[in-house]
């Protein structure tokens, strides 16, 4: 099969061999593979040979072996969105359906099992949810909406809440949806990218503003503050934005050092968490969001591209952009 893999200077598209399901897994004809944030943070640490892509969604061609309870619930010609990981199904864990935090958990895309930037891909039937009446393509949303769906539910959004989200890539959009669907009375969105407060406003955002601008929205501060931007200085924008005991929720993924004065916090009497994955349950409840209609690619999709655009596709979303979520599939191919 095609699969675009990472080499030392960036991706190359590469023939790798087709993939073999095991007991209780699944392979699925990838329709469409979402580029986050995380991606483009790790991608410069994995070793060369790599299949990246944790945000997919595709056909079921293969079941695995001995396994009559997969048989039951998936079968070829089906289509399912996949979570990024493999639990033992044993622990604590993986029985509440937190399988990113079972101790043996294998993830997919990340330097671990292969991901989705390929043709097919192997995953666990029991981390998958079918996607009747869903476009394939549209599948490749329900992890992203899932991260979304986390931090507002970690967030726990009172009636009457006025929120502040840092951020409208594709996680911030993922947050304001479920906000505005929600209880807070007012939704702001704070982003320096024109295209991307517009895409705020599409999906549902009472009112946008560039971080500059952010000081004329504060007033009295913030009841909760999302961050989904993962860069140094934002920790410090949500506890200055939020108001006396507020909540901030991180859930941008920042792997440098970041700095903020404790005292902000302390005299505020803030309340922080930081978040990331989701359970399956969410996950679930992302599949009917799609299912359902509420939320498409129509709003969360600025372009679908083929493998051998990987590379600029990357390059371009680690600079100031534009987009806002951003689909390789592997049916697409690249001219010229």
């Amino acid at each position: 099969m095609r699969a675009a893999v990472t080499d030392a200077s960036g991706f190359v598209v590469a023939e790798v061999p087709d993939p073999a399901p095991g007991p209780g897994e699944l392979v699925l004809r990838v329709a469409a593979n979402g580029i986050c944030g995380s991606d483009l943070s790790m991608a410069p640490f994995l070793p060369a040979g790599t299949i990246m892509g944790h945000e997919f969604a595709g056909e079921v061609v293969a079941v695995g072996p001995d396994d009559p309870d997969v048989e039951h619930c998936f079968r070829p010609g089906d289509t399912a969105a996949a979570m990024p990981v493999i639990g033992c199904h044993r622990c604590r864990a993986c029985l509440t359906g937190d399988l990113a935090r079972c101790t043996s958990a294998r993830t997919l895309g990340l330097g671990v099992l292969p991901g989705a930037l390929a043709e097919f891909v192997v995953v666990g039937a029991h981390e998958s949810v079918p996607l009747d009446g869903v476009d394939t393509a549209d599948g490749a949303l329900v992890e992203p909406l899932a991260v979304g769906l986390h931090a507002v539910t970690r967030a726990a959004v009172r009636p009457g809440d006025r929120a502040l989200v840092l951020g409208a890539g594709p996680v911030g959009l993922a947050v304001l949806h479920w906000l505005s669907r929600g209880v807070a009375t007012e939704v702001v969105c704070s982003d320096p990218s024109p295209g991307r407060r517009t895409a705020a406003l599409d999906v549902g955002a009472s009112s946008v503003c560039t971080p500059d601008d952010l000081t004329g929205h504060v007033g009295p501060g913030f009841d909760l503050v999302i961050e989904c931007v993962g860069k140094p200085g934002m920790i410090a924008a949500a506890v200055d934005a939020v108001t006396s005991s507020g909540r901030v929720v991180v859930a941008g993924v920042c792997l440098g050092d970041d700095t903020f004065m404790p005292v902000a916090g302390v005299v505020k009497e803030t309340t922080m968490h930081f978040v990331s994955y989701y359970t399956r349950d969410e996950f679930v409840t992302a599949a009917a969001e799609l299912r359902k209609g509420a939320i498409g690619s129509s709003a969360l999709v600025s372009e679908i591209v083929g493998f051998e655009e990987v590379d600029r596709v990357f390059a371009e979303l680690s600079t100031p952009n534009n987009h806002r979520k951003v689909l390789i599939s592997p049916a697409v191919t690249s001219v010229g």
